[in-house]
């Protein structure tokens, strides 16, 4: 984490649903990349995928993202979420994992994390308002869990690579190497995500992060970065 502190940053999602689809793209967001469906009340009650930790590449200022598994966030201001970090500042590549229930702020896992890493998310209702958080590094053989009150409503479920807000402003998007979701599922099956559930990142009017097509079986994806 460095030179960030706890209280000084939050995840919080602000989609532009007023912005018209850009071909096949279903959504603009200034901060969101990858893809989310929606759903009635109480829809979405498991979220699950892998995905690997993206290389941060230097870049003149500092720079930050994430990736992430979440319900909720898309057209509410609840959410509940847990991924990882990848930043540049001062010089240096910084990775760390991390959960998040809104409104409160991040909290960060202490436990190693390295670009290349294999994660695997899921969250899960248990009972009432009760719900499991479990992220697992296979790569480095550990695994988090952490049982959690949660009361959204359930509307939304999302993949998504992300500019974080730092000290209450929306980051420069990271320079990422591409990110790989596989394995997405929700409530147990395959989400069959098509192109109109995708979304891409716009930062001063420019592409920033943008998803891939879902694969044939509509259950993964790649998320790559527009910065070079």
């Amino acid at each position: 984490m460095g030179v960030l502190t706890i209280d000084q940053w939050n995840h919080t999602c602000q989609l532009d649903t007023s912005a018209k689809p850009r071909r096949n793209i279903g959504w603009i967001s200034s901060n969101w990349s990858g893809y989310s469906i929606t759903g009635k009340k109480g829809a979405f009650k498991r979220i699950s995928a892998k995905w690997n930790v993206p290389f941060v590449r230097p870049s003149r200022g500092a720079s930050y993202s994430s990736a992430w598994i979440g319900i909720d966030g898309f057209g509410n201001s609840n959410l509940i979420q847990t991924g990882t970090g990848h930043e540049f500042i001062d010089g240096k590549a910084h990775y760390y994992a991390w959960w998040e229930i809104l409104p409160a702020s991040v909290t960060i896992i202490p436990l190693p994390i390295q670009p290349g890493d294999r994660m695997l998310a899921s969250i899960i209702k248990r009972s009432g308002s009760n719900w499991l958080i479990c992220l697992r590094n296979v790569s480095r053989n550990w695994t988090f869990r952490t049982l959690q009150r949660y009361n959204g409503p359930q509307t939304s479920a999302e993949w998504i690579v992300e500019a974080p807000q730092v000290n209450g402003a929306l980051a420069t998007m990271a320079r990422l190497s591409p990110v790989a979701f596989s394995c997405c599922r929700v409530n147990g099956k395959s989400p069959k995500l098509t192109a109109d559930d995708g979304g891409i990142m716009l930062q001063n009017l420019s592409v920033t992060s943008i998803p891939s097509n879902p694969n044939r079986a509509g259950d993964g994806f790649i998320v790559k970065s527009a910065r070079q």
